[in-house]
């Protein structure tokens, strides 16, 4: 009955009569909708030993992830709209997204259970309030945008259910995994813990101060109740998640931004110097805190940390990024993936110098670490969320991604994606894994 939900929701959203309504609606309202769909395989490859979040040695095929969103927007009244996003994800990733820090399918942390799930994505209200009359910005309608035109120089109030990465940490290059790399340490800072439930969401308030050459925000939202848990913790005083960014963008020659971008999260994380002192005392509770569990119920673990995050034009065809990112690795991580520091840069070429100005290819190196004390963590034999071999022959895990997106009409794209990673979950013992993918995505 789920499957054929999403099947039918598909086959409603890409006739050509829903599309045209879509492109008829009113100017107060905004209606799109996506679909991304990810197959992906690795063959065998070489292991001394496995543990209980390891990536699979024996060959893997045919893993699928899907995901549908409708995407509406309301206009309310003069600089406020309302918007609501229903989503269907199902699928799994390879090993069932465990056994590589830096994942290969970013889709994957959308979904949260095999079986296709339907639920409220997002929904909140934005407000922007004018701080000059004389100059005004352009909004085309969009997902998640209502076409208008909005004071170039505003503060902008945002509430509500949220996914963080829509606002902080954005990049041209290398940010959205439905069009670009797919490699989650390639969609955001790596070692950026952005708090949200397992599909990626949570609930808070940003304030913006927007210029039209730099823009402040910062965000205060919930984190989840368990490691990578669905449930978010709602005792606010306890536990809580602070965002702040500062951006300075330039159009000198060529447009360029560059974003700094710092974090602070209370949760009830234990440190891991405190479960390698249980495990020795035969407790394991802090363990299967870690592991996501159990809900342990103490709070104090605080985890921050700071990310640059760069992009520049050189030519039109042609771009490049670069981001760097570290957190103290004192505390488990909480939500996103078991990174500690990471660094990497790319290219974007689009297919104009081919005359095929839809298509893209993206190519990506990025090197991600982790603590001593996280190191420690996982030689002892334990095990996180995401990550953890049973011991550890440590060595920085090194992902090289390649993709090729071609735009096969203008609502469907297909994606040919490519993947080399060196020392998985940081263990020298395991790999390397070539991780081969095909990528079909709609946008209405």
């Amino acid at each position: 009955m789920k499957q054929l939900s999403i099947l039918l929701l598909v086959q409603i959203c890409t006739t050509p009569v829903f599309a045209q309504s879509l492109l008829d609606s009113n100017k107060n309202w905004s209606f799109h909708f996506q679909l991304t769909a990810v197959n992906q395989s690795h063959p065998a490859f070489t292991a001394k030993y496995s543990g209980n979040n390891s990536l699979v040695n024996e060959a893997e095929r045919q893993k699928l992830s899907v995901t549908t969103t409708l995407f509406i927007g309301r206009k309310l009244w003069k600089n406020a709209g309302i918007y609501v996003n229903p989503e269907i994800a199902g699928g799994s990733g390879l090993s069932s997204a465990k056994g590589i820090a830096g994942f290969t399918n970013g889709e994957t942390f959308r979904i949260g259970s095999a079986d296709p799930k339907l639920y409220i994505a997002r929904l909140y209200l934005t407000q922007y309030i004018s701080l000059k009359k004389n100059a005004d910005e352009k909004f085309e309608d969009g997902a998640n945008q209502v076409a208008e035109t909005v004071p170039a120089n505003r503060i902008t109030f945002t509430a509500g259910k949220i996914c963080l990465a829509d606002f902080f940490d954005k990049n041209t290059y290398s940010h959205d995994p439905r069009t670009q790399f797919l490699n989650w340490s390639l969609m955001s800072n790596a070692a950026w813990d952005y708090p949200a439930d397992t599909r990626g969401y949570t609930q808070g308030l940003i304030a913006e101060l927007v210029h039209p050459s730099w823009a402040v925000r910062i965000a205060s939202v919930l984190v989840p109740r368990k490691a990578n848990g669905l449930q978010l913790d709602y005792k606010i005083t306890k536990a809580h998640s602070e965002t702040l960014e500062i951006e300075k963008s330039w159009q000198a020659t060529k447009p360029g931004v560059v974003r700094l971008l710092m974090f602070r999260n209370a949760t009830q994380a234990p440190t891991y110097a405190i479960t390698l002192h249980d495990v020795k005392n035969r407790d394991s509770s802090s363990v299967d805190v870690y592991s996501g569990v159990k809900e342990w119920k103490k709070y104090g673990g605080v985890k921050y940390g700071l990310g640059i995050n760069a992009e520049q034009e050189i030519y039109p065809s042609f771009g490049v990024f670069f981001k760097a990112s570290y957190n103290d690795g004192k505390t488990a991580t909480w939500a996103f993936t078991e990174i500690d520091e990471s660094v990497s840069a790319g290219v974007n070429i689009k297919g104009s110098q081919w005359k095929r100005p839809g298509d893209n290819i993206g190519i990506a190196q990025v090197v991600n670490g982790i603590s001593k004390d996280h190191q420690q963590f996982l030689n002892a034999g334990l095990y996180g969320f995401i990550i953890g071999d049973g011991k550890l022959n440590y060595g920085h895990e090194s992902i090289t991604e390649i993709y090729y997106q071609a735009q096969i009409s203008s609502a469907f794209s297909l994606s040919f994606d490519y993947q080399f990673v060196l020392h998985p979950a940081y263990n020298k013992d395991r790999g390397p894994v070539n991780v081969l993918a095909f990528r079909g995505h709609v946008a209405l």
